[in-house]
């Protein structure tokens, strides 16, 4: 039986519904459910996964709408309860005076916090540039968590940031840390002397993880969002925080890294490092550079840039990590084995794609099928973050199920050799990833062991030790499984590699002269962004509750902005809203 339930008015941030949804999913009784907020758009997948219902069609945008396919109705009766129970805890505070730090308007959030510097958004796309043009009428800088906001709202954001000394970081940006206090889904990295700005959330996680795990820290991670290095937007962000590292005096050594640019814009950052004050290294994805230049290093890896940046900080001569995969058994090349690669993080699965390529010697990703980053010669690399994996679901740093479907398929191919896959901590991950997904891992251990076949097992664990989900039982967990687990996504692929036949060479890069350029301007930076990088930020959270939380454990002064869509969350009323408080969106 079919259930429709919509409550009117109760609108629900779309993470809280997924993890709601999971949750509702793994009831005894319930053969389907979604519960998602009644726009046009999730409309379309209530009706795609065969829960479209007349009650659904006829709510509004503001309307959460919980879709049942139950059993009996004392199941559906159990799903009402278990909703509200949730729902409930994700709105009640810890305590009493987390309850006097949740506003539900901009006068209220300004009134409680006169001095804040910060507005982090995690709503839906479609109204947080709206939004985050109001945070910068207002001065903030600003975080935008949220991904669907279209490259012309970026632009005009960006550029009217720019002209206000502010910053804007996003839209789609995962990943921040600001005087040390993370911000978003960022691990609990240690407080230090490297400065890391990325077009990368899941790249900067890697590279401040390991710069953690070597001994060093961060001061600051400047996260722009995956856009900025696109023709359009030209870098805007980049650049200016560029010109904010080199003036940071808490920042030693600067790490540059992004997912493929623009060459235009590539140019003009190397352009703008040429003359830079401090040592920089740079990791533009995919590049594979022969040689570092004086106090200018070019990384290959993730991996290789932390290391760089640790070397650069202590003073120590920048030279090849000695590090070889430790592999006692595997399989010939002749063999001809193959690896899975099954990721949740992108900038990761980039990484994986580019050196399996090059030590194999595959050339093209083959098959152009939606949602692969590699798909050939029985090779196979998915990031299942990837918007055609999580649409209307969670994301795989929090939900195990999609990456187990794909790793039992994987075993239906003779040539697998290898399954390799990424457990990211942090803020907003899994509470046990290593948990979740092990049942099914064991399973599969054991199917192919009655085959009396062979297939390893192989991660990589983007973490710290004080992250919260325990990084060293998490490697444990995997470990005492008989999973093969490297710290870095580097060391996991090429320990995977190596299973099957193809060990990677890694030459030694010598180190050329630079001549400094001359600076072709004065690059000014604002007090208000200096400000923002010397000091513990004072936030104004509208979204994602879970936030405010992480910035109270590192004592920040943070207001909870309860937001809910202006207009009823009418599209076209919201437009006539905007069009006369002047703003110029696009829809």
């Amino acid at each position: 039986m079919i259930k429709t339930i919509i409550q009117k008015g109760s609108y629900q941030d779309s993470v809280v519904l997924m993890l709601l949804t999971n949750k509702i999913s793994a009831m005894p009784g319930v053969n389907k459910v979604s519960i998602m907020m009644a726009t046009p758009s999730n409309k379309d997948l209530f009706k795609a996964s065969g829960l479209e219902t007349p009650e659904l069609m006829e709510a509004k945008s503001n309307d959460m709408a919980i879709v049942v396919d139950a059993e009996t109705e004392e199941t559906v009766g159990q799903v009402l309860k278990e909703t509200e129970e949730f729902l409930k805890s994700q709105s009640k505070g810890s305590s009493e005076g987390e309850e006097k730090h949740v506003v539900s308007s901009w006068e209220q959030a300004l009134k409680k916090l006169p001095d804040a510097n910060l507005a982090v958004l995690s709503i839906p796309g479609m109204y947080a540039a709206a939004e985050a043009d109001r945070a910068l009428d207002e001065n903030l800088n600003v975080f935008i968590f949220s991904d669907n906001v279209s490259k012309k709202d970026e632009i005009y954001l960006k550029q009217k940031a720019h002209e206000k000394g502010l910053l804007v970081m996003g839209p789609d940006c995962g990943t921040g840390i600001i005087k040390g206090v993370p911000i978003a889904f960022t691990n609990h990295v240690k407080m230090g002397k490297i400065g890391v700005i990325g077009a990368s959330g899941t790249g900067i996680q890697e590279v401040t993880t390991i710069i953690d795990q070597l001994g060093e820290g961060v001061a600051n991670a400047i996260g722009t969002g995956g856009r900025d290095l696109s023709a359009e937007v030209g870098g805007i962000t980049m650049l200016d925080a560029i010109d904010a590292m080199e003036k940071d005096t808490q920042v030693e050594v600067v790490v540059i890294l992004s997912k493929p640019p623009a060459k235009e814009v590539r140019d003009v950052i190397v352009k703008r490092l040429g003359n830079y004050e401090k040592p920089v290294v740079t990791l533009f994805l995919g590049e594979k550079p022969e040689i570092h230049e004086e106090n200018f290093y070019h990384a290959y890896t993730l991996d290789e840039a932390a290391r760089i940046a640790v070397s650069l900080v202590r003073k120590e001569a920048v030279v090849l990590d000695p590090w070889k995969p430790s592999v006692e058994e595997g399989f010939k090349r002749e063999d001809l084995r193959t690896i899975k690669g099954y990721y949740s993080g992108g900038t990761l699965a980039s990484e994986a794609v580019m050196l399996i390529k090059e030590t194999a010697g595959i050339s093209g990703a083959g098959d152009k099928q939606e949602g692969y980053m590699l798909n050939t010669q029985g090779y196979t690399v998915i990031d299942l973050g990837d918007d055609v994996y999580t649409v209307g679901k969670p994301h795989p740093m929090i939900d195990p199920a999609n990456r187990i479907v794909c790793m039992k398929q994987a075993l239906e191919e003779e040539q697998t050799g290898v399954i390799l896959f990424d457990l990211v901590l942090g803020y907003g991950s899994h509470e046990d990833m290593a948990g979740a997904l092990l049942p099914g891992i064991k399973d599969m251990m054991e199917q192919v062991k009655n085959q009396g076949r062979r297939v390893y097992f192989v991660a990589t664990i983007c973490g710290t030790k004080a992250d919260k989900q325990n990084y060293d039982l998490q490697k444990k967990k995997l470990e005492d499984a008989g999973v093969i687990v490297c710290t870095s996504n580097k060391r996991a692929v090429e320990t995977a590699l190596c299973l099957i036949g193809h060990p990677c060479h890694e030459e030694e890069k010598t180190i050329e002269p630079r001549e400094k350029a001359k600076a072709d301007k004065v690059h000014a930076v604002s007090e208000k962004v200096m400000e923002l990088l010397e000091q513990k930020p004072r936030v104004i959270n509208i979204g994602l509750k879970s936030f405010t939380e992480v910035l109270e454990e590192f004592s920040c002064k943070a207001v909870q902005y309860q937001w809910t869509p202006p207009a009823g969350g009418d599209l076209e009323l919201i437009k006539v809203l905007q069009y006369l408080r002047g703003h110029k969106f696009s829809r």
